[in-house]
């Protein structure tokens, strides 16, 4: 018995071992093709290869857009128009490759009850072989969230989720572009501010704004900032009718003058005029024809006192390290030089790493209360900052002038009254200054 056991069970684990080996190596091929639960493609092409994007609408003009030899887009119908980018380009990449939701007749015969005999939206596509595509939209499901469709020349009818739809149907509004100024941000060399109390030009040196006009001066760059992405993001409002554009045309003709700005770049100089009638603002731009009504944002940018946009720090060095300081205050003088992430005095001792920092917060917070054209007599300090590994040097005089202080850049016209407190902080934190401490022996 005890051998006949033996043998069967050797006889199994025999049978066991082989499955398992033919198994190891007899794995099922991967199959290719979609299985049977994935809805199928309606659109499957290349979004570049898309050359031109046709759009009928029941009771509308057709909208047609074509992509250029630089692959932009443009609209060639019902108008010429400059084209929103990045709006048509999410339209092709949608179309591109369009996915069902599921197949709902494999070889339909009864279009009229998809509403695929007339469609109420149909999407004629162009690849740059001249092969086109039909795209047919027809009626809701009824559960209301998909609709019908179909490709012409397909015999199959699928479903398509809703918001697909609203990728693809769009306006002329939609897709035109919105903007007033249409120059490229990056490339503006210079804008002129025509503004209620004073004009201002501002010019652009690499990423430094400086003003030109009334006079030059330091601008502070982001105001200017500021002031340029207003312009550039003003868009025109198409919410309304016909009507309603008589009405703006009426208001902007009626309305105040809040500024004219003039902005240059590679392509030329563009204009927008700005006018505020009751609560609301009006642009008219060179760029585009027409009168728009635009955000109070865009209002509120351009209707700025040119002093805002002067730079009011004595020092340019910013979050820079500074790699020397020199503070003549009277009698006193203080000589520091920056080592690694060390500082020194002039008697080449190490300073404590804190006063120090509390001076050049001090010298980097110094700004004006305002400008003034009178004030500045005999220096009471002198004040030098070397950055930019010793490339930039700042030399800052002030004076006293009654209970504030007036202080003048170097070979700069500009005068910048400061407050009190500001320079007696900086002047006591001078005086704080210790070399640091030297360990105690054991």
């Amino acid at each position: 018995m005890k051998l006949r056991g033996l043998i069967v069970a050797t006889v199994v684990l025999a049978g066991l071992t082989g499955i398992l080996y033919w198994s190891n190596h007899h794995k099922p091929a991967e199959t290719t093709e979609a299985s049977a639960d994935s809805p199928p493609k309606i659109l499957t092409l290349k979004e570049d290869d898309i050359a031109k994007i046709d759009i009928k609408k029941k009771g509308a003009e057709d909208l047609v857009l074509t992509r250029n030899s630089s692959g932009k887009w443009q609209m060639t119908a019902p108008q010429s128009l400059g084209i929103d980018q990045p709006v048509v380009s999410g339209m092709a990449a949608t179309l591109s490759s369009l996915s069902s939701q599921r197949l709902v007749e494999e070889k339909a015969t009864n279009l009229s009850q998809y509403g695929l005999a007339e469609p109420a939206l149909e999407t004629d596509l162009t690849a740059k072989d001249n092969k086109t595509y039909k795209l047919l939209i027809g009626d809701s499901t009824p559960t209301g969230n998909a609709l019908y469709a179909k490709l012409d020349g397909d015999p199959r009818v699928f479903t398509m989720a809703s918001y697909e739809r609203n990728s693809i149907d769009k306006s002329v509004n939609d897709v035109r572009d919105k903007r007033l100024l249409t120059v490229d941000q990056d490339k503006i060399s210079q804008v002129e501010l025509l503004a209620k109390k004073q004009d201002v030009i501002f010019g652009r040196n690499k990423d430094e704004w400086q003003i030109i006009k009334p006079k030059p001066a330091r601008a502070d760059g982001s105001k200017v900032d500021e002031l340029v992405r207003a312009l550039v993001d003003a868009k025109m409002d198409l919410s309304g009718t016909d009507q309603d554009a008589k009405k703006i045309a009426t208001a902007f003709a009626s309305g105040t003058p809040v500024a004219t700005a003039k902005v240059t770049g590679e392509s030329g100089t563009q204009e927008l005029q700005v006018r505020k009638n009751k609560d609301d603002y009006y642009a008219q731009s060179s760029a585009v024809a027409g009168i728009y009504k635009v955000a109070s944002s865009v209002g509120s940018g351009v209707d700025k006192d040119p002093e805002e946009f002067r730079d009011k720090k004595l020092f340019d060095f910013g979050f820079d390290e500074p790699n020397k300081i020199e503070v003549h205050d009277g009698a006193k003088a203080y000589f520091l030089t920056r080592s690694g992430q060390d500082w020194w005095n002039g008697s080449s001792k190490k300073m404590d790493a804190s006063g120090v920092q509390s001076v050049i917060d001090q010298l980097r917070d110094l700004s004006a209360a305002k400008f003034v054209d009178t004030g500045f007599s005999t220096p009471a300090l002198e004040l030098t900052v070397t950055s930019n590994d010793g490339k930039r040097m700042e030399e800052v005089l002030i004076s006293k002038n009654g209970e504030s202080y007036v202080a003048e850049r170097e070979n700069e016209p500009s005068l910048y009254q400061l407050d009190g407190k500001a320079v007696g902080d900086l002047q006591k934190a001078a005086e704080d200054m210790k070399p640091e401490a030297t360990p105690m022996a054991k």
